[in-house]
């Protein structure tokens, strides 16, 4: 499913040389929501070698547009954002992914925004820069620091993904999740906790005060649900019925 904004994402990709790259774009784009491809002299494409690395992307191959000249391939985008693994000795207007993210998306309400990726050998030359209005460099280890052509596309799209889905789309909750647990839930919980480590002689050598006080700011900061509230509870019920279990027998014996 695309995120709002993310239709108007083209990515752009400029000489790229291993079509097994352009497949694991193509895949980071699947995952991402994006589905426009641009490239510029690929050395090779072969559709069905790389539907076959990137599976049920058809859409996405067969609607991939080839240009001769770089400045084509970018004319009807209102925004260019490159991409490089380091600034360049010429200043330009360089950003981190995250930083930006936000305002890329805002742009995107107006018109194409073309992610531009070049070479998986020396990336973009200086004269591709040129035509950028905004640089992204992904922070990696400075001796190391040259990524994956797949992995840096899948990098920024994305914290463009994330930008625009914030507080639009929630994450999956389990099926079991009854919503968080009340003010009684909780309390039981306390109750039934204390009364298992009571049990198990857990105070003797703690002050339970000081114990429940800590245990209840650990357990309200993890927010429980109404189920995870029950589970806690019925483990101190347990370590009781365990106890009394145990002592059954031995009260049976001293009682003949």
């Amino acid at each position: 499913m695309t995120a709002k904004g993310l239709e108007n994402v083209v990515v752009v990709l400029d000489e790229p040389q291993n079509l097994v790259n352009i497949a694991g774009v193509v895949r980071s784009m699947k995952n991402m929501g994006v589905h426009r491809l641009r490239l510029v002299r690929p050395l090779e494409f072969d559709e069905w070698r790389i539907t076959g690395i990137a599976h049920r992307s058809e859409d996405v191959v067969e609607g991939a547009e080839f240009f001769d000249r770089l400045e084509d391939a970018l004319s009807d985008c209102l925004t260019v954002v490159g991409t490089t693994a380091r600034a360049r000795t010429a200043h330009r207007n360089y950003h981190r992914p995250r930083e930006r993210a936000g305002w890329i998306v805002e742009r995107t309400s107006r018109g194409p925004v073309a992610l531009l990726f070049g070479r998986e050998d020396r990336g973009l030359s200086n004269e591709a820069l040129d035509l950028c209005d905004e640089v992204i460099v992904v922070p990696t280890d400075p001796d190391y620091s040259s990524l994956n052509l797949a992995q840096a596309c899948l990098l920024l799209l994305y914290e463009l993904r994330t930008a625009a889905e914030a507080g639009e789309r929630p994450l999956p909750r389990g099926k079991r999740t009854v919503g968080p647990a009340t003010r009684g839930e909780m309390e039981s919980m306390f109750q039934a906790l204390e009364q298992g480590l009571q049990r198990i002689e857990f105070f003797n050598a703690r002050t339970p005060e000081s114990v429940m006080r800590t245990l209840r700011t650990l357990l309200a900061r993890a927010d429980p649900d109404g189920h995870e509230a029950g589970l806690v509870r019925a483990v101190g019920f347990e370590i009781v019925n365990y106890i009394d279990r145990v002592e059954q027998p031995d009260r049976e014996a001293g009682d003949g």
